[in-house]
């Protein structure tokens, strides 16, 4: 059973390092056949939070903003890629996530932090428990780290060296929890009948 995943990655830096992981998670997923898709929240480009999509009346929210309202409605389960900013959440996906709240509620969530450095993003990651709790959402407890990207990936994208060797080992046990997590709530939202 095919799933639909959204994966969001939020930096807007110049030279972004975790569009590398972002990308790859997208082919990893869609590899074991799943239907997996990046949000960028650079390309989106959704203006600082003044008004959620929920605040407009039908029909009146910026196209983008309603084009990706719909994606996130229609999609089965998210994975969060962020990277630590000073130790905390970076702003780029957190303003693209509070642009909006219904649409998420009921589905399980995955993250996958990083960092330039050792630590993997872990207190972004923590952070960011908290927020898509709040949110409506399941976490599921199996993390994704990557420590030291700029080193983790290949020209052609793929895990390299020691820290990408690890982020490869940990990618299935990753996916398989999310994809437990996914099913079970595709299945009671079903038996439910819900309307989302």
């Amino acid at each position: 059973m095919s799933r639909h995943i959204l994966v969001f990655y939020g930096s807007y830096r110049r030279d972004r390092q975790g569009i590398k992981l972002a990308r790859w998670i997208v082919e990893a997923l869609n590899a074991r056949g799943d239907s997996a898709e990046l949000v960028d929240a650079k390309a989106v480009d959704l203006p600082m939070l003044d008004q959620r999509f929920s605040d407009y009346a039908a029909g009146e929210a910026p196209a983008a903003m309603a084009d990706l309202a719909a994606k996130i409605a229609a999609a089965d389960g998210y994975v969060f890629v962020t990277g630590e900013y000073n130790g905390g959440l970076q702003p780029g996906l957190k303003n693209l996530v509070d642009h909006y709240l219904t649409g998420f509620a009921w589905r399980p969530a995955a993250i996958a932090s990083y960092s330039a450095g050792p630590f993997a993003g872990v207190r972004s990651a923590t952070a960011w428990r908290t927020t898509l709790g709040a949110m409506g959402m399941v976490v599921i407890s199996t993390p994704l780290g990557l420590a030291r990207i700029g080193g983790a990936f290949d020209a052609g994208g793929q895990p390299a060296g020691e820290d990408g060797g690890r982020l490869a080992k940990a990618f299935p046990r990753f996916a398989d929890d999310l994809g437990w997590w996914v099913d079970a709530a595709k299945a009671q939202r079903a038996e439910a009948g819900a309307p989302f």
